[in-house]
């Protein structure tokens, strides 16, 4: 099951509404693409379901045919309301004993080997009726993203503890200097039994809300009524994950990026010898760790580090890179009706 919702607003202007970063080749191959190929040749795995908003539709048929993966199915979503009601949606399509896999569309792998055996862990505890997440070690203090508080170990992951909201800088760097916090990847591995036990037991009107927007068909592309809009917007972390018994977390190492912010993207790009990633027609003078990308016009950097230079046809991006998270407050004045 793909997420591919979200507005893509961490990089803007580039990433946008409607065409949001999933759908971009910011490192070669679009990232929804390369989340279709670590499927492929997968054992046990079925038909994907995408689940997505209308507006991303063709994009979405676009990449599974570039990708040569068969879609069962496209859950199309009015408007979005986060992620649990977007896998409830999933589960409900789906045959009770069938084990999702929930993957959003706009992470990076890199060991997609180590990938596949820790998602291999993941379903056979999920069999015995766990509900999985996955924790990236966390390398440094990340203000944008979630954390997982490991509890018990248990055979084949932890119990969680406690799930973190994005932190403060200072509250970051605390969670990370000891070996009890994961970055939160928001990868999910159940049954849809399980998942919608779990979900009527610690939200059932959530349930109800999805239930009623389903319509009759569940094949092709399955379009969810207007009613999903009075559908509360929550993520799956909130409504069932932090209140189920039945949460683990299994540890990865496997170079995983959710390209959360342009610093993630500097991060994961090639470098000239002075730290910079330079995309397009760009022209640089005495200019280290920085991150320039042009689009549709020459763009001409001199005498500066560690900044973030975007330019695209709309806009013009300009943010030290270490507070690329700003992003978000800028969109949010610029285009108030955005999210991510």
């Amino acid at each position: 099951m793909i997420l591919s919702g979200g507005a893509g607003t961490r990089l803007w202007p580039l990433s946008t509404g409607k065409r949001p970063k999933q759908f971009l080749a910011l490192l070669g191959v679009p990232l929804f693409e390369a989340t279709l190929h670590r499927l492929r040749g997968l054992e046990g795995v079925g038909p994907v379901t995408v689940i997505a908003g209308g507006g991303h539709l063709d994009a979405v048929e676009e990449a599974a045919a570039n990708a040569s993966v068969e879609l069962a199915s496209i859950v199309v979503e009015p408007v979005g309301r986060n992620t649990a009601p977007a896998v409830i949606a999933a589960a409900l399509v789906s045959d009770p004993d069938d084990v999702l896999v929930i993957l959003p569309s706009d992470h990076v792998i890199a060991d997609v080997e180590a990938f596949r055996s820790i998602l291999a862990r993941a379903v056979a505890l999920a069999v015995d009726g766990a509900l999985v997440t996955f924790g990236a070690r966390a390398s440094r203090p990340e203000t944008g993203y979630g954390y997982i508080e490991k509890g018990e170990a248990v055979e084949g992951g932890f119990r969680i503890n406690r799930f973190k909201e994005k932190p403060e800088a200072e509250e970051a760097a605390r969670l990370v200097s000891g070996n009890t916090h994961l970055w939160n990847s928001g990868m999910f591995v159940f049954t849809a039994e399980r998942l919608l036990q779990e979900a009527n037991k610690h939200d059932p009107d959530l349930v109800a809300g999805v239930a009623s927007a389903l319509p009759g068909e569940r094949e092709g592309r399955i379009l969810l009524g207007d009613s999903f809009a009075d559908v509360k917007s929550v993520s799956l972390d909130h409504a069932v994950m932090e209140k189920t018994e039945g949460a683990v977390v299994i540890p990865m190492d496997v170079g995983w990026n959710d390209i959360g912010s342009w610093q993630s993207l500097w991060e994961l790009s090639a470098l000239d010898e002075s730290g910079n990633a330079l995309v397009g027609e760009v022209t640089v003078v005495d200019v280290s760790g920085c991150y320039v990308y042009s689009s549709s016009r020459p763009v001409a950097v001199a005498g500066v580090s560690d900044l973030v230079v975007v330019e695209t046809p709309d806009a013009v991006l300009v943010v030290p890179l270490a507070k690329s998270q700003l992003v978000r407050d800028l969109v949010a004045k610029t285009e108030p009706s955005s999210s991510d």
